[in-house]
């Protein structure tokens, strides 16, 4: 056997390392079996532990998944929600292509509660664009975003077809996105649902409804998304005051 560790890294980060280089490069694509403990320790010289310690990280990163009497897979992307980051920052994070559809983008008017949350006057104007998500080839999310029609004129089509709707808002509009207060329950997909995603009418779905921030403390985005609950994780980290 080789030792555990080669400048100084531990065996088992260098097999994940190569395993994960793999599948960035598109060599293993989500669905691809991934070697078995035993070929791992035969090919890298190393314990049958230390082969099982690598993709027992790699499946606790969610990068790949174990099935029972089958073998181990390249999982399909999933995306974490612990951060603001925009749909682009989030695909680059996996080693994902950021794919979008814009289904729609229209002004309107007779959203009352929506307007209220972005603190608007009764009958304001809302921009309200709808957009499909891709991860590689696969749709997996639905988001729907309102925001004032007045404060960002000039906010077209074309423009949300070339690039992230966070980074024109940021470089275009000089609005600096904070935080976000954020709602999230189940629901089932509707026929509509259904067809986008290609999973069965009925599926569960996550639902998050959002209200982002600007630095200044002001509402800028209410945003509704629906997404593949099979291709979300949601990791929440809570502390325990002690007690003296």
């Amino acid at each position: 056997m080789l030792r555990t560790r080669q400048n100084g890294i531990p065996a088992y980060k260098r097999i994940q390392g190569i395993i994960l280089k793999r599948i960035e490069s598109g060599q293993l694509k989500p669905g691809d079996e991934v070697s078995s403990e035993r070929e791992l320790a035969r090919i890298h010289r190393v314990s049958l532990m230390t082969a099982r310690h690598a993709l027992a990280e790699l499946e606790r990163e969610g990068m790949v998944e174990r099935r029972r009497g089958a073998g181990t897979f390249v999982a399909p992307p999933k995306i974490h929600f612990n951060r603001l980051m925009s749909y682009t920052e989030l695909m680059a994070g996996r080693s994902l292509t950021a794919r979008s559809k814009l289904l729609s983008l229209q002004t309107i008017e007779d959203e009352q509660e929506i307007a209220a949350r972005l603190t608007l006057p009764n009958g304001g104007r809302l921009l309200r664009l709808e957009r499909l998500r891709q991860g590689g080839e696969e749709p997996f999310a639905l988001e729907v975003c309102y925001m004032s029609a007045e404060s960002f004129p000039g906010l077209n089509r074309a423009a949300l077809e070339r690039g992230s709707l966070f980074m024109i808002l940021e470089h275009e509009f000089g609005v600096e996105l904070a935080y976000a207060d954020e709602e999230i329950d189940a629901t089932a997909a509707d026929t509509r649902m259904a067809k986008l995603f290609s999973v069965p009418k009925g599926a569960p779905l996550l639902r998050v409804r959002q209200v982002i921030y600007s630095g200044k403390g002001l509402p800028i985005i209410y945003m509704l998304g629906l997404y593949r609950s099979d291709r979300h994780n949601l990791t929440i980290r809570r502390y325990r005051n002690k007690q003296s």
